[in-house]
């Protein structure tokens, strides 16, 4: 298979693989507004590159974006983008409004899907899924400013409504009910759909995914999924950590022939997948039109590939053919191998808590809740944390509000048991530990069933790729979500 040789240069020819990126992009969009005021033309190499273009948030490229999004051409990429990834926001607005331009379509988000299929294949030869049908789980669009032919939405939404129409027929749901924007409604639609066809894989957000197949599960009075798919072999995941949701997926689909591939597609590109089911990290795929730097946690020099080290925590910067440049992407990566370079995901550089000098980051926070996990018996739903930065006796503590699926028998010790993992996690969660005297025992608050949906919903935010924030420096979140789970 011609793609499977192509792949094998991951392993041997990683930095030429990334320079020639990084010159197609370049060469592409020298022409653009961006490519002219940066001297595009002018840079020979890698370290041209960082002189001449500036490290960017969203923030930076916000007026770029708008301007291409009211229809102006040639701004950060060649001729008129009409598609635009609506992402969770940041500071300063409440959503972020990716470009997803046709190249970018094809070149990164449709190149990742064909790869997970591909290496799924070649890791299991006598696969059937082709003799059934996907489900595909995505969200919504809308028009953009009015604009002929431009929509705004969840990225899975864009991918499906510009999906060859041939797919159409080997998928489920119905293009109508997949577009739906009322998620409650598009899930009791989706699991009517789907539960008499022949489904061999399902594809999608692992919260939003178990929400569908709980509502089917109810409909056909079954217990478990393959008494309804008997057939069903894969769920390809990602968009959020599949660790708290493992074990209730394997109650609910106990086949021997079932598997389970970890993707890292995002609104701003797709980055990485499992190929090897053994090996939880992920393969970055190098030959896309992204090229990718990264930023040690802490501060330090930016990187490109060939100067990443193993165990270290890197923000990850991206230039796209969407129009991206040196584009902080928000999530951190830790590498695992350099030769073939294979990574886990670990956090996001604005989801962490280091009020009193800790940094605990989401890594540490999923280890730790499924090691709590696995030796009460419990099981996580979804969960937030926070500080609570002085209570009534001076006493400073990380608070966390966790809605469980089976909720252990011992609450308080639960609590000791994920206070002592993370410890041994994170030394500097252990130091100011040490003693009680920075930071006193962490708190755990259970939720009420269904709060983070409620939560979800009342912030028009239910369904798609939307998620909850695992860890917050701010009590932003947590204390709305409390006030909530009082009711």
């Amino acid at each position: 298979m011609p793609r499977m040789h192509e792949l094998d240069k991951h392993l041997t020819q990683g930095e030429q693989l990334q320079g020639r990126v990084l010159s197609h992009l370049l060469l592409s969009a020298q022409d653009t507004e961006y490519g002219r005021e940066h001297r595009f033309s002018a840079v020979k190499d890698y370290e041209d590159f960082v002189r001449q273009v500036p490290v960017n948030t969203y923030e930076e490229l916000k007026g770029h974006i708008d301007r291409m999004r009211h229809g102006e051409q040639n701004v950060l990429w060649p001729g008129r983008v009409k598609w635009y990834a609506k992402s969770s926001g940041t500071t300063n607005d409440k959503s972020k409004f990716i470009p997803v331009s046709n190249e970018g379509l094809k070149k990164i988000h449709y190149a990742g899907g064909y790869d997970t299929v591909a290496l799924y294949l070649r890791n299991n030869p006598q696969s059937r899924m082709f003799d059934g049908k996907g489900l595909i789980l995505g969200g919504s669009h809308t028009p953009n400013y009015n604009l002929p032919g431009s929509l705004v939405g969840d990225l899975s939404a864009i991918l499906i409504e510009n999906i060859n129409p041939l797919v159409n027929l080997v998928r489920v749901p119905k293009k109508k009910t997949a577009l739906l924007s009322d998620f409650e409604m598009k899930r009791e639609r989706i699991a009517r759909e789907a539960m008499n066809q022949n489904v061999t894989n399902i594809s999608g957000v692992p919260s939003w995914m178990l929400s569908v197949l709980s509502c089917m599960m109810e409909m056909t009075g079954k217990t478990h999924l393959e008494e309804v798919w008997p057939n069903l072999e894969v769920f390809f995941h990602g968009g959020v950590a599949f660790t708290p949701y493992r074990k209730q997926y394997e109650q609910l689909i106990t086949s021997p022939k079932m598997h389970y591939m970890e993707t890292y597609n995002a609104s701003e590109g797709f980055f990485g997948l499992q190929d090897d089911p053994a090996d939880k990290a992920m393969m970055l795929m190098l030959d896309y039109d992204v090229f990718y730097e990264f930023q040690p946690m802490g501060g330090g020099e930016i990187v490109p590939l060939w100067g990443v080290e193993k165990d270290k925590n890197y923000a990850m910067l991206i230039s796209t053919s969407c129009g991206l440049w040196r584009y902080m992407i928000g999530d951190t990566i830790r590498f695992t191998s350099t030769n073939p370079y294979k990574f886990v995901i670990s956090g996001r550089t604005k989801s962490f808590i280091n009020a009193f000098g800790e940094e605990l980051i989401v890594d540490n926070a999923e280890q730790g809740l499924a090691y709590a996990c696995e030796q009460t018996g419990a099981e996580v739903l979804e969960y937030t944390a926070a500080p609570v930065f002085m209570d009534a006796h001076a006493k400073c503590r990380h608070q966390w509000l966790i809605e469980f699926s089976k909720a252990p028998n011992d609450l308080a010790q639960f609590a000791d048991i994920l206070d002592q993992k993370l410890q041994l996690l994170n030394s500097d969660y252990e130091a100011k530990r040490y003693k009680d005297i920075t930071l006193q025992h962490l708190e755990i608050i259970e939720a009420r069933p269904g709060l983070f949906n409620d939560w979800l919903k009342q912030r028009g935010k239910l369904g798609g790729q939307n998620k909850v924030p695992r860890l917050s420096n701010s009590r932003e979140h947590i204390d709305v979500l409390l006030n909530l789970n009082k009711r």
